[in-house]
């Protein structure tokens, strides 16, 4: 298989994966609030409407890219501290989120001819997603720090994925404890 062939089909794979990871989580929106047939007709459609944009924006460079490890490993950072904020000392999950995401914002004006620096914000910013998790899905530090890592994973390989859309961090620590989640009940049950 030629570069260009594999680099689509990563492209692509990526993409359903991510709208399957959307859709399972409209759907667990729909089950927690024991919704009508109007919402779950609203929920098909965006749905759908999200498949067809995945699919006809240019949401990715043609070139497939990833983000530098040392980078990434800032996402456990901003989870760490999400997490310390929201459960240790109370402040809520928004607020602790927000405080993470301004101190990673500012980190480039350490030194601002770093460019090192200069890509830390959104990593951190996107482990403080992961710092929101509540107690009943995050048991415990070792559940935010294994989530975190599989977040900086699903960071690391979606570096030119969905460029300019909204809610990609956001979608990537979702998917990254969704997915710690899943693996943690899997070997539970055996």
């Amino acid at each position: 298989m030629s570069k260009i062939s594999s680099n689509r089909v990563i492209r692509y794979t990526s993409l359903v994966m991510l709208f399957i990871i959307q859709l399972l989580f409209l759907l667990a929106i729909f089950k927690e609030n024991n919704s009508t047939i109007a919402l779950s007709f609203f929920i098909v459609l965006i749905s759908f409407l999200l498949l067809y944009s995945f699919f006809k924006s240019p949401v990715h460079h043609h070139k497939l890219t990833y983000e530098k490890v040392y980078i990434a490993l800032w996402v456990p950072i901003g989870a760490v501290s999400c997490y310390f904020l929201n459960h240790q000392f109370g402040l809520g999950s928004v607020f602790s989120a927000s405080l993470v995401g301004l101190a990673g914002a500012l980190i480039p004006y350490l030194n601002k001819k770093s460019d090192y620096l200069s890509h830390l914000p959104p990593a951190i910013y996107c482990g403080s997603f992961v710092g929101m998790s509540n107690t009943k899905v995050a048991h415990d530090i070792y559940f935010i720090l294994a989530a975190s890592i599989c977040t900086a994973v699903l960071l690391i390989i979606s570096k030119s994925l969905l460029n300019g859309v909204g809610g990609k961090l956001g979608t990537l620590a979702f998917a990254g404890v969704a997915i710690t989640y899943l693996i943690l009940f899997l070997f539970s049950r055996s």
